[in-house]
């Protein structure tokens, strides 16, 4: 059976993650191109400002927000993205000191 890349693009902008991500903000209209949204989801900007509305606190690294196709930029993009999920679910560890 084969699969198109058109297929497996529609199938992605079809899947609860991406249908999740278009709830915080209007990403694509139905006559946008589909490869448009993907990129723009795949550029990390997006998905770096809604992570920002979810936990506002890690203000320390700044993303990307002109990519321009850069792979680079991309990365760098998505790593910071990574990371401050990772800080978001990592358990805040409280300085406990034993008594004598």
């Amino acid at each position: 059976m084969d699969v198109t890349v058109s297929e497996l693009l529609e199938l992605f902008l079809q899947s609860p993650l991406v249908t999740w991500v278009k709830t915080f903000e209007l990403l694509g209209s139905d006559n946008e191109d589909k490869l448009a949204v993907y990129m723009n989801l795949a550029d990390g900007v997006f998905l770096n400002k809604i992570m920002l509305q979810v936990d506002p606190r890690p203000t320390n690294q700044r993303f990307n927000e002109h990519v321009n196709n850069d792979v680079n930029l991309r990365i760098q993009n998505l790593t910071i993205l990574v990371r401050n999920i990772k800080t978001y679910y990592q358990p805040e560890v409280k300085d406990k000191k034993r008594d004598p």
